[in-house]
């Protein structure tokens, strides 16, 4: 995959934005971009608010100041129905599938209404990505492995059939064959069907090598920016982030 990136107005600009728990600040004045057809990801260590900028992206907790927009629309003060609803989803840190629920319930959960019509159509989509997840279909979620849990999660968010996707920790806990596989299914659905990727990631190695350009976070500040590939070169990013850390 080349670092084109394309041109015109990005998909999603976070402008400025500082979010707060309580009087905590987690996120320093944050300023980020994804243009459309883009994989970005967002790399730092455990605590950075990497994490807490995937939530204020979708409303929950909302930024104090500055400003989230998505296709030239500021969306900062929307709550976050309404933020799905312009297409915007998310696989969250930790999953959080619906565990009592079959596969199959699990993806109709995220088809939402308005995407009913392609249910059939989407769910064969899903299968053909991720296979085990068909041999799995009729299974509860609570009994998947923790791999087939991050599928069936980035399986859901795609059933909302996304404008942007946003993946926090999509790797977490997983064998690193496991990791390969979902990673290459990223890099598919962006090289076959255009779709924008917003990944926060701690395995560094495996995010750099996938996305056009990355953004590293420390202590809930961008310290630094560039593609994939310079940063993957980068000095201080090998030593902080990228030693001993090839899977």
């Amino acid at each position: 995959m080349g670092d084109e990136v394309m041109t015109g107005q990005p998909l999603l600009q976070v402008n400025g934005v500082e979010t707060y728990y309580g009087n905590i600040r987690a996120l320093a004045g944050i300023d980020v971009h994804v243009n459309k057809g883009e994989i970005v990801s967002l790399i730092g260590a455990n605590g950075a608010g990497k994490s807490t900028l995937m939530m204020t992206i979708c409303g929950s907790p909302q930024a104090r100041t500055g400003s989230v927009v998505f296709e030239g629309r500021d969306i900062t003060r929307m709550p976050t129905h309404e933020i799905a609803r312009l297409r915007i989803a998310q696989s969250p840190e930790g999953r959080r599938i619906f565990p009592r629920m079959t596969v199959l319930e699990n993806l109709q959960m995220g088809a939402g209404l308005d995407n009913l019509k392609h249910f059939a159509e989407d769910v064969e989509k899903i299968f053909t990505l991720f296979p085990r997840l068909k041999e799995r279909h009729a299974q509860r979620g609570g009994t998947l492995s923790g791999g087939e849990q991050q599928m069936l999660s980035i399986g859901r968010a795609l059933m909302a059939r996304p404008k942007l996707l946003l993946l926090d920790e999509p790797s977490l806990g997983l064998a690193p064959l496991i990791v390969k596989g979902i990673f290459e299914a990223i890099k598919q659905l962006n090289e076959a069907e255009g779709l924008t990727v917003f990944l926060v990631e701690q395995n560094a190695f495996a995010a750099l090598r996938l996305s056009h350009r990355a953004y590293v976070m420390v202590n809930g500040k961008v310290t630094m920016s560039g593609s994939g590939k310079e940063l993957l070169a980068n000095p201080e990013v090998r030593a902080a982030y990228l030693e001993g850390g090839r899977h």
